[in-house]
């Protein structure tokens, strides 16, 4: 009874300590609180206050890096024929951003086959733009989710900012007579071409041929025999182009070559005597242009690169490209009439979108089991 008596006391005492305690406690604890809120709030408002000057309006460039007005960095990477070009763009795009945007533009470059960069690129090269042989490679990075699918709408003439045509090119004088693809299925007549498996440019190779055949009166299955038997009268099947030009201009290999117009056009404004003929039924081979979303995200400079790429399609950059010997452009035929009238006529000719595209052109006929591996091993 006395215990009990005696509890409360003690007990009482204790939470009253404790009540006190923890009142004084809250209290510094609003106090501090209070200070830091105060701090913070001015600090908000300042960096807001700071923030209003360079966060762009809605609608307004999403690049951090151009709205700040730093120098900016570009990667370019491409295959090996266009860089000529771009070394004659790139200083003419330099001076346009700088006087429009008052910013410097650097540009990092890097050139090789389009393969070889494209495996590149999925490895790690941190590209912000790519100038590829072929669709199919551009397809493989959007496989790697580094390029946006719709990546061909984004841009003018679908993304193609270079066109050219396959050339044969002959001996001198061309003594075999040489007029048209058919030829290169006689018996007297033996050539060179780069390998479809490891070249971009051999694939465009056997598809001219195989779309000649259809555009002269062939089906499938006749343009399959006609390839076969042209393709066994092939002398060097190189790795790539240049190896296959070597083998014939430097190793005299051959009656003749099968290659891209403008690089025979070139060699040819640089002193090199070549005959060549462009077969009236012929194909198109289109040269890619792309941003690669990933990066310029990633980088900040999508404003700076999605502008150097639809710079690649005004007049004054295309007179590069055709400097170089690709045609004037489908799209801006009509403005380049007299450009147009230099080239040797083409009466027919056929395209990758009547193949059904890259991804089925590539997979049908030059993936693993596919036509050409069926040609290769019944030759």
């Amino acid at each position: 009874m006395t215990v009990r008596q005696r509890a409360p006391k003690p007990l009482g005492n204790l939470i009253h300590y404790f009540t006190d305690r923890l009142r004084f406690t809250s209290f510094r604890q609003f106090v501090s609180l209070f200070v830091v809120g105060a701090v913070l709030s001015l600090s908000i408002a300042a960096c807001s206050s700071g923030n209003n000057a360079t966060t762009p309006a809605a609608g307004g460039s999403a690049s951090p890096v151009a709205d700040q007005k730093k120098d900016v960095e570009l990667t370019l990477v491409a295959y090996a024929v266009p860089k000529e070009a771009h070394d004659a763009i790139i200083p003419k795009f330099v001076e346009k951003w700088k006087t429009e945007k008052g910013q410097n533009v650097t540009f990092n470059q890097s050139y090789g086959g389009s393969g070889s960069q494209t495996r590149a690129i999925i490895d790690g090269l941190e590209a912000d733009v790519v100038n590829l042989a072929l669709g199919a490679d551009v397809l493989k990075l959007v496989k790697a989710e580094l390029v946006s699918p719709d990546w061909s709408t984004k841009v003018p003439n679908n993304g193609i900012v270079g066109e050219t045509v396959v050339a044969v090119t002959t001996r001198e004088g061309n003594p075999k007579n040489i007029k048209t693809f058919a030829d290169l299925t006689r018996d007297d007549v033996k050539w060179v071409t780069a390998d479809p498996k490891t070249s971009g440019g051999a694939r465009w190779n056997f598809l001219a041929l195989w779309d000649y055949n259809l555009k002269t009166g062939g089906n499938e299955a006749k343009a399959k025999e006609f390839v076969a038997k042209a393709y066994k009268n092939v002398v060097v099947l190189a790795k790539d182009a240049r190896e296959s030009t070597d083998a014939f201009a430097k190793q005299g290999q051959g009656d003749a070559l099968l290659n891209y117009e403008n690089e025979v056009i070139l060699a040819k404004n640089k002193g090199e005597k070549l005959d060549y003929v462009v077969p009236e039924v012929n194909f198109s081979i289109d040269i890619p242009v792309a941003v690669v979303d990933k990066n310029v995200d990633k980088h900040g400079t999508r404003e700076v690169a999605e502008a150097f790429v639809q710079y690649l399609f005004t007049p004054e950059a295309q007179e590069e490209f055709i400097k170089l010997g690709f045609r004037p452009l489908a799209a801006s035929a009509d403005k380049n009439k007299e450009l147009a009238a230099k080239y040797p006529p083409v009466k027919t000719l056929g395209t990758i979108k009547e193949f059904g595209g890259w991804e089925q052109a590539q997979d049908k006929y030059f993936g693993d089991k596919g036509v050409f591996d069926e040609i290769r091993a019944a030759k």
